[in-house]
């Protein structure tokens, strides 16, 4: 059965490309600011996973559609621990080098959070060290988010969408997204809820929300039950379907019947990312210039 056409009518699609126009404009004044340097951003990567080297790729080109430079720093798979870190830290040092941003996940024999804790936290753009984790959930401007948690942001005001004295749920606890998403909303002075797949009658949480961002990791997890009417609803998820389809954490057809609006996927928060990582190594060579 197809869906009602005036249901279809009433969901609002917030498309990613809004957000990132928003953020080029903005892009463009800080980059006039820094008097004809151009930041490059150094892309750490190691082995060749095709989800990393198709994220690499977009981010590639749009640093080259904001006039920004990117330089790639490629290691084996099976490089040592030691010998990465070694070049790791030389990156670190790089002057030449802005902003980096290090594709995770990592392989085995590197230690994680070994990494996490050896970048430099001003040139760290995707938000992984401990010190920018901890700038953001203290509310400070210095640190720098984890570029998708942004990006929900970004998306929300490129939409003029209220955020401030709203309900907010996050489905998903990740330090990644779900946790850093929460508190960049509270700092929006919303009120917000964490969920997760263990939250105990998820729908009748999720239905509190006047926005409802999803970041759970599971394909189609929200489905029109855990919608009320007219909710903003956000799906971060990308995920690859039993029928290898790309698809959300949303159900996307069952909830726009319900929703007032909705990000879709692909096309909505994937699309915003890499335009947040431009406007971060931006205000990150700003402030290593003015040092």
């Amino acid at each position: 059965m197809g869906m009602d056409r005036d249901e279809e009518r009433g969901c609002r699609e917030l498309l990613g490309s809004l957000a990132a126009k928003r953020i080029k404009e903005e892009s463009k004044r800080l980059l006039q600011e820094l008097d004809g340097y151009v930041p490059t951003l150094g892309v750490v990567r190691l082995g060749e996973r095709g989800e990393q080297l198709s994220y690499e790729r977009g981010a590639m080109k749009r640093m080259e559609q904001f006039g920004l430079k990117a330089k790639q720093f490629l290691f084996p798979e099976d490089v040592s621990e030691p010998d990465f870190f070694e070049a790791f830290r030389k990156i670190n040092r790089n002057p030449s080098i802005d902003g980096i941003l290090l594709l995770k996940p990592l392989p085995p024999q590197i230690r994680a959070n070994l990494a996490d804790e050896a970048i430099d936290p001003d040139k760290d753009l995707d938000g992984i060290s401990p010190v920018n984790i901890s700038r953001v959930f203290a509310g400070e401007e210095r640190g720098f988010a984890p570029c998708t948690a942004e990006a929900v942001i970004e998306t929300l005001k490129a939409y003029h969408i209220p955020i401030e004295g709203r309900r907010a749920v996050v489905v998903g606890r990740s330090l990644v997204v779900g946790r850093t998403l929460a508190m960049l909303l509270l700092k929006e002075n919303a009120t917000v809820t964490i969920c997760h797949t263990q939250t105990g009658d998820l729908p009748a949480e999720c239905q509190k929300a006047e926005i409802l961002a999803v970041a759970a990791g599971r394909p189609r997890l929200i489905d029109e039950s855990c919608v009320s009417q007219g909710c903003v609803v956000l799906d971060v998820g990308i995920n690859v379907d039993q029928n290898g389809m790309l698809c959300g954490d949303v159900d996307e057809i069952g909830v726009r019947k319900k929703a007032g609006a909705l990000t879709p996927v692909p096309g909505g928060i994937g699309a915003v990312t890499t335009s947040v990582l431009a406007k971060h190594l931006l205000i990150a060579a700003k402030r290593l210039r003015e040092l």
